[in-house]
């Protein structure tokens, strides 16, 4: 069974998804502040979204919907290229080590 979020009829559907990549990072999170509520009062209501400015950061940024800009689709292959680039590497790194851990013998 695939996990589900239920969102009420009467909130606004967010604009951006989990794990989306934009300009100012990667969405990790998302909460909502509906109207008429003392958190909407104080900060506006609406989404808002925790943010991983690069992929192994230990920062977490927080921005409003309105703050947050989505990459182009030649920003996003690019962005999505450069990681498989980065982890062919490090496969072919590892698949060195391996050949001298076993004196060049194919285990596969």
């Amino acid at each position: 069974m695939q996990p589900t979020i239920s969102i009420p009829k009467h909130w606004a559907y967010p604009r951006f998804a989990l794990e989306q990549r934009t300009k100012q990072g990667i969405i990790l999170g998302l909460q909502y502040y509906p109207n008429s509520t003392e958190l909407a009062e104080q900060f506006g209501g609406g989404w808002r979204y925790a943010l991983m400015p690069k992929k192994n950061s230990d920062e977490l940024f927080h921005f409003e919907e309105s703050q947050i800009q989505p990459l182009s689709p030649q920003e996003l292959f690019s962005e999505i290229t450069a990681e498989i680039d980065f982890y062919q590497q490090q496969i072919a790194i590892l698949q060195q080590q391996l050949t001298v851990i076993t004196g060049g013998a194919n285990n596969g």
